[in-house]
């Protein structure tokens, strides 16, 4: 594609959710590329790469790897099970859900198993870009591992209202994890971006993480096969993750919800066939599930989307943070952190200062912005929760 000038007018894009300053400037330039057709900011929405967390960009034939994200394919994944939520309320159930958690998966930059995790993913085609097939060792190895950052893995009692999720409304126990593609996708992130950046010096600074891969080309048919590889393999590490859990605890799933985010979707809108990233916003098509997590001591939602034109089929990933990772280790303290989870009777297994409830949105409120881009049909409250220790890089 032939290098333009930036557009004479940015494209429009609607906004949800208020005090979003920077977050908004960042869709904005976005809009500005020659390639972007609409956008659609989400109420959880801050500050990122090029594109904001939360932010939704249509383009034309084109993908933007910051567009996309580092963490490729970033996913949430719910499992109900057939145990009583009472195991939650007891020391016994509490020391065999603990158990399932630190046996089963493992946390921090570099985990990984030496006794390999087996999916049908790894014969897959690994050698659809250079980053992949060399990765593809590293890959299996980190199969079922949950990183660090904002991923989890948490138990907690789901309650059920609406009739049409399969099973009979009511109180379950549940299984919540939130992690993406690992190393081999930060890998595929970095090396493509830099390409794009490389290829689209014409673009101001402020601009720069916004470089694009044409899809005609061979640079741009590369990163989409990765990211779709990618895709399957986020999938695949949630797979794991569930199936080894709850076969740790001898469970049977009733239920099961995922979706990713972190993706580049080509989907029509407008009468156009575009290219849909959604940096950290779910997709929320009409009657699509998703899951909207809050914090460690706020709910998550299950929802079904309103297929809203406006939003380019789309909703908040999360609650979306408030305070950055530096402020939170300069300006709070765990004395705190621990009243507020004591309070909402959460018991917290590891997790660094920067992802304590206080750094994020409050989750009711973003999802009362968004009330005409999703119905809500369960609500997961976490009660036991796993993230990576402190002092961890993290890798959201």
């Amino acid at each position: 594609m032939e290098n333009k000038p930036l557009r004479d007018k940015p494209a429009e894009f609607k906004q949800w959710g208020t005090g979003m300053e920077e977050a908004q400037q960042q869709m904005k330039n976005a809009c500005e590329l020659p390639i972007s057709e609409s956008g659609a900011l989400m109420a959880d929405a801050h500050i990122g790469y090029g594109l904001p967390i939360g932010g939704v960009l249509a383009t034309r034939n084109s993908v933007i790897p910051y567009a996309v994200g580092v963490d490729i394919a970033c996913r949430v994944k719910l499992s109900v099970l057939d145990l009583p939520p009472e195991m939650l309320e007891n020391e016994k159930g509490m020391e065999q859900l603990t158990k399932a958690i630190e046996t089963e998966t493992k946390f921090g930059v570099g985990a990984k198993f030496k006794v390999r995790r087996e999916h049908s993913v790894i014969d897959e085609d690994w050698d659809v870009s250079s980053i992949t097939k060399k990765l593809k060792g590293k890959a299996h190895s980190q199969l079922g591992t949950s990183g660090s950052g904002n991923h989890f893995v948490e138990f907690g009692p789901i309650t059920i209202k609406e009739k049409n999720l399969g099973i009979a409304p009511g109180k379950y126990l549940a299984l919540m994890s939130h992690s993406g593609s690992r190393g081999v996708g930060a890998a595929v992130a970095d090396h493509y971006s830099k390409l794009a950046m490389k290829m689209h010096l014409e673009l101001p600074d402020r601009l720069k993480h916004l470089a694009w891969l044409d899809l005609d080309t061979e640079e741009g048919k590369e990163y989409w096969d990765a990211m779709e590889l990618m895709g399957k393999y986020a999938a695949a590490n949630h797979a794991c993750i569930h199936k080894h859990v709850t076969s740790h605890l001898g469970a049977d799933v009733l239920l099961d919800i995922e979706n990713h985010h972190n993706f580049a979707w080509k989907e029509r809108h407008h009468g156009e066939d575009l290219v849909v990233h959604r940096k950290g916003a779910t997709p929320a098509g009409k009657d699509v599930l998703g899951i909207i997590p809050g914090s460690m001591a706020s709910p998550a939602y299950v929802v079904k989307g309103k297929g809203k034109p406006e939003s380019l089929n789309s909703a908040a990933h999360g609650a979306g943070r408030v305070m950055s990772r530096k402020r939170a280790h300069r300006e709070l303290n765990w004395e705190d952190a621990k009243k507020i989870l004591a309070n909402k009777g959460v018991t917290l297994l590891s997790a660094g200062l920067d992802e304590v409830p206080t750094v994020y949105k409050n989750i009711d409120k973003v999802m009362e912005e968004q009330q005409d881009l999703v119905d809500i049909q369960a609500r997961f409250d976490p009660k036991l929760v796993k993230m990576a220790p402190s002092g961890e890089r993290p890798e959201d």
